[in-house]
């Protein structure tokens, strides 16, 4: 029994390092430069065969992670949900969420927002039309209803207030915006705010 569940900690702590090795490299290289053999290497592990014991394909590794990233960042919407009743606080609470992640965790953040996903994996679903974004929608559509948001479309409110919070994330991450995405994150609130917030 503990000899079994010490070689299933032992694969999930391989196939953790594949995926952490596959995520710098695609979004330092970028998915079609980036080969079996660098992630090998990145994940030293002796050799391809490893790999392919735990993914059978690239496009199997880059699938697992846009997958576990997604999951991660739904259950942390889930999270602001509960803990916050309004929606203006549930949207800052998603806000504080993603410019910690960008200042945090950029790689993951470049292959959500930089990294053209559907190039390399044509049957995932659009960023917006994931779960954790499906449910931005309902809490501005719940802040439209309770007077907080002024009357629209939740998807049009969505592109308003996402848009500017997604373009700022973007040109931090590019380097276009010299400082951490902190220094920019209560500006650019008032700024996705104000799009929407009933006057």
């Amino acid at each position: 029994m503990d000899q079994e569940i010490e070689e299933i900690q032992t694969k999930h702590e391989v196939q953790d390092e594949i995926l952490l090795a596959a995520l710098k490299l695609f979004t330092e290289k970028g998915y079609f430069n980036a080969s079996l053999i660098d992630i090998k290497d990145a994940a030293n592990i002796k050799n391809t065969g490893a790999i392919h014991q735990h993914f059978k394909t690239k496009q199997m590794i880059a699938s697992q992670l846009y997958e576990n990233i997604l999951d991660s960042l739904d259950i942390s919407i889930d999270d602001i949900r509960r803990k916050n009743e309004k929606s203006s606080e549930q949207l800052r609470g998603i806000v504080d969420l993603l410019f910690k992640l960008t200042d945090d965790a950029p790689d993951v953040m470049r292959f959500l927002l930089i990294s053209n996903v559907n190039e390399f994996l044509p049957e995932a679903k659009p960023l917006h039309e994931s779960a954790a974004f499906m449910k931005i929608i309902k809490i501005i559509e719940a802040g439209i209803k309770a007077g907080e948001i002024r009357n629209m479309t939740p998807q049009l409110g969505y592109t308003y207030f996402f848009g500017i919070i997604d373009n700022i994330l973007r040109l931090v991450l590019t380097g276009f915006l010299d400082r951490k995405a902190d220094f920019y994150q209560s500006q650019a609130w008032l700024a996705a705010w104000n799009t929407i917030a009933k006057k």
